[in-house]
């Protein structure tokens, strides 16, 4: 009996411990910089329905991922749309070779209000972890925003 509830007061300590290592952890999407924040996700490029892919010329495959950088600005706690920037991304893989994404320029207008961000494809295999290296030059400014962030990407079926 002695043995028994030593067992259970032992996986009684232990279970905190075990559950902490199955929890998901936040995953970031913005960074921000004084008045200005960088927002930046991959996603599998099949995610995109094809008639926006085909308007915007973007490749569908399951092992293309998109990376999608913007910036915004908050004035008087109200944040803008996406604003025009120059953006910069390398792609390191865990054998440290680095690949700089060839981003291209989105605009859209809705009742007037238009908004800026880019996305660029990146070619991956299953399971593979990607550090994600951002510049951001907010346009009229020359101090770069910086932004690194990692994320395991995987093939869909």
């Amino acid at each position: 009996m002695k043995t028994l509830l030593s067992f259970i007061f032992t996986l009684a300590l232990s279970l905190p411990a075990f559950a902490q290592i199955d929890q998901p952890k936040e995953i970031k999407t913005s960074q921000q910089f004084g008045v200005y924040t960088v927002h930046y996700n991959v996603f599998n490029s099949k995610m995109v329905p094809a008639q926006i892919a085909e308007i915007h010329k973007l490749t569908r495959s399951k092992d293309i991922a998109l990376v999608n950088i913007s910036l915004t600005k908050t004035e008087n706690g109200v944040a803008s749309l996406g604003l025009p920037a120059k953006v910069s991304v390398k792609a390191i893989n865990l054998m440290q070779q680095t690949k700089a994404l060839e981003f291209k320029e989105i605009k859209e207008t809705d009742n007037g209000a238009s908004a800026t961000y880019y996305l660029a494809p990146y070619r991956h295999t299953n399971e593979e972890d990607i550090r994600f290296e951002v510049s951001v030059v907010p346009e009229g400014e020359t101090k770069p925003l910086t932004v690194s962030f990692t994320r395991r990407l995987f093939t869909e079926n």
